[in-house]
């Protein structure tokens, strides 16, 4: 049995590696000046909605790959290292989507301000011209920068209506089509804008309402599949911080190695399982 003053210095001894490897390339700026332009595209993601490029993805995936060996080589050695290598990549791709998906819903969330915004502009007379230009600048995060984009195009000289349908191109999501449709459809048939919008940030504010409050109702049972999920790993973990070499000695014998892949396959089916079934109102 091992007493616990080995375990406290294997974690006393994996923190200080941490800042040893952190001071090391902070101290290296060709290293740090690496990481930092390689990471550029995903918080570019989570900021503008930016779609990495091909050699983006490329470097995204090495780096993911690599720090995805270095911590399972740390914890388990070769036998844990190797499947990371496998999804090092896959969970940069995962990042990068996951950041694009979060930049999406903030713009479709911040809809119903921008629409109330526009309304009372076209209320005290401006046009839906001048609206659009004074609602991007009382904006804030990912909503102010599409919406600024949209101003540029605006001041360079480009219709309102193909303005508009540019933001839909780039989205291709329903709530923003709605928007746009709303405010072109003016110009095709007249009407009160100001009012159609209003109706339009009424609806989509108690859609945004009931998919919180689905989201807060399956927020434990999330949280329990999660938790089932994570649970054999973190026992396989645990068993060979207390026991060295058993996730080595799975790998002499074929059928574990068999039961594991599968089992693994499986765990990560059902995370992704859970993670789809979470989406509540989303594509």
């Amino acid at each position: 049995m091992i007493g616990p003053f080995p375990l406290l210095f294997g974690a006393l001894a994996g923190g200080a590696a941490f800042f040893a490897i952190r001071d090391i390339v902070a101290a290296s700026p060709g290293v740090s000046s690496w990481i930092a332009t390689t990471l550029k595209p995903l918080r570019r993601a989570r900021a503008e909605g930016h779609l990495p490029t091909s050699d983006e993805r490329l470097r995204l995936g090495l780096l993911a790959g690599l720090a995805a060996v270095a911590a399972g080589w740390w914890v388990g050695g070769l036998i844990l290292a190797t499947p990371l290598a496998v999804f090092g990549p896959a969970t940069a791709g995962a990042a990068v989507g996951r950041a694009r998906r979060r930049y999406r819903r903030s713009v479709e969330r911040a809809l119903p301000e921008v629409a109330r915004a526009i309304a009372d502009c076209l209320s005290a007379g401006d046009s839906p011209r001048g609206a659009l230009t004074s609602a991007a600048a009382s904006l804030e995060g990912p909503a102010r920068f599409e919406f600024d984009l949209v101003r540029y195009e605006l001041e360079i000289g480009r219709p309102t209506g193909a303005a508009l349908r540019s933001l839909a191109g780039r989205f291709r999501s329903p709530r923003v089509d709605a928007f746009v449709t709303a405010m072109v459809s003016q110009q095709v048939a007249g009407g009160d804008l100001a009012s159609l919008l209003r109706r339009f940030a009424e609806g989509a504010a108690e859609r945004d309402r009931i998919a919180e409050d689905a989201r807060s109702a399956t927020a434990q049972a999330r949280f329990t599949g999660y938790l089932v999920v994570a649970m054999p790993a973190g026992a396989a973990l645990f068993t060979e911080l207390l026991r060295p070499g058993f996730l080595g000695s799975l790998a002499g014998s074929k059928p574990a190695l068999v039961v594991v892949g599968l089992s693994a396959a499986l765990q990560i089916a059902g995370f992704f399982a859970i993670s789809r079934l979470a989406r509540v109102g989303e594509p």
